[in-house]
């Protein structure tokens, strides 16, 4: 019986041991994610991670070179719908359509997503994210890493106990996130629907049940919102500078949007009208708004201490374009172009709470690296010309 334990041991012991498998890159000039410039580094990945940087030439030669561009982390967009899609007719929310054409054009947002150098997304959200994010993360199919909210929290008849059960069903349903609804549509006014009450009964579940609480936020909504205690304010159209100062004195995160989902709404309007809470009175009202979100996005970048990160709303007819939000916040809203970068990438990982894995070049980090044609510093429609995407150590783009 020993000596049978004994060649078993050697056996295995005699098996050949799983290699890493490591990737080189060398970068001329590279972004860290956290405002510093990188020159002249070679960059070591070893399966899914950065292993080390160095300020030396890659030796053995680069895998990959990509001395002719600039090299930074995968972007980050903390607000998309990916699962939005336009049907068979060109309409969005056809009422005939097949699941299985759903599910192809799903994956294509997807894949469209990440090869705009987007290799994470937080989805606000609907059911279907969940089966997409799960086979993404089990390489059934590409796209980018999706954290999910899959059943947003809208319903203004419930109880604070009822909202709090809500928010159990949705952690116990897998979610990763929780979406809140505390205003209505910037078509519709935005109005305050949940009282201060309900708010901060649902986050504080959520802090509880260990999610993030986000909140579809506008006008006096932003302030309830960060007097909640909620993690974070979407868009704050409408908002005052004293809500802006409020969300500074809680540490609430702020994801506004200045320009993509409302030029990209009314590009395609045709496609939108007649859906639900899509109407020629919310288009004119959006039309309205658009100037007066990048006002507002100036008043928050001169808001001391807010915590500014980037995320698009991205819609029906916007995925794969994310970074045009880029191109809107630095020519319409005035923000400093790394400043922009360092929002889609530290920032937006640290109010997710993986800054410890994402948003960052440095060692131990996910392997999420991506590469533009140009420098977004100097010209930020170089975040158009995205040659090289690589995430979790896996290349899905090359065109050196």
């Amino acid at each position: 019986m020993l000596t049978r334990f004994l060649l078993t041991i050697l056996l295995f012991s005699s098996l050949p041991v799983a290699q890493p498998r490591v990737i080189w890159i060398s970068a001329a000039k590279a972004f860290d994610g956290r405002g510093r410039v990188l020159d002249h580094i070679c960059i070591e990945v070893r399966d899914d991670k950065i292993a080390s940087i160095e300020h030396a030439k890659c030796q053995p030669e680069a895998t990959y070179d990509l001395t002719g561009f600039t090299v930074l982390p995968g972007w980050i967009d903390s607000h998309v719908h990916i699962t939005w899609h336009f049907g068979p007719n060109g309409h969005f929310h056809e009422k005939n359509e097949l699941p299985e054409r759903a599910t192809l054009e799903a994956e294509g947002n997807a894949w469209r997503t990440l090869m705009a150098g987007f290799t994470t997304v937080q989805s606000l959200g609907s059911p279907e994210d969940k089966p997409l994010r799960d086979a993404i993360d089990t390489g059934v199919v590409p796209g980018p890493r999706i954290l999910t909210a899959i059943d947003p929290l809208s319903d203004e008849k419930l109880t604070p106990d009822q909202v709090r059960e809500f928010v159990r069903k949705v952690k116990s349903d897998g979610a990763d996130v929780l979406k809140i609804f505390a205003s209505r549509s910037i078509r519709q006014g935005g109005g305050q629907t949940l009282s201060d009450e309900q708010l901060k009964a649902a986050c504080d579940e959520a802090r509880a049940q260990g999610l993030r609480s986000v909140v579809h936020a506008y006008k006096e909504a932003v302030k309830a919102t960060a007097d909640a205690g909620c993690t974070e304010v979407e868009h704050g159209s409408l908002t005052s500078d004293d809500d802006l100062l409020d969300m500074a004195k809680h540490g609430t995160w702020f994801d506004p949007q200045v320009g993509l989902v409302i030029h990209n709404y009314l590009d395609n309007k045709q496609k939108f009208l007649g859906a639900e809470g899509y109407t020629e009175e919310g288009f004119a009202k959006m039309q309205e708004v658009l100037p007066l979100n990048a006002q507002m996005f100036k008043r928050a970048l001169a808001t001391p201490g807010l915590k500014i990160i980037f995320g698009t709303d991205a819609v029906a007819g916007a995925h794969g374009r994310n970074a045009e939000e880029f191109i809107y916040r630095v020519s319409d809203g005035g923000q400093n172009a790394m400043a922009a970068m360092v929002s889609a990438n530290s920032l937006a990982a640290q109010a997710m709470g993986l800054d410890k894995q994402l948003g960052s070049l440095a060692p131990g980090m996910q392997a999420d690296i991506i590469a533009l044609d140009g420098d977004p510093t100097s010209d930020i429609t170089a975040v158009r010309r995205v040659v090289f995407v690589m995430k979790g150590g896996q290349v899905y783009r090359n065109e050196r």
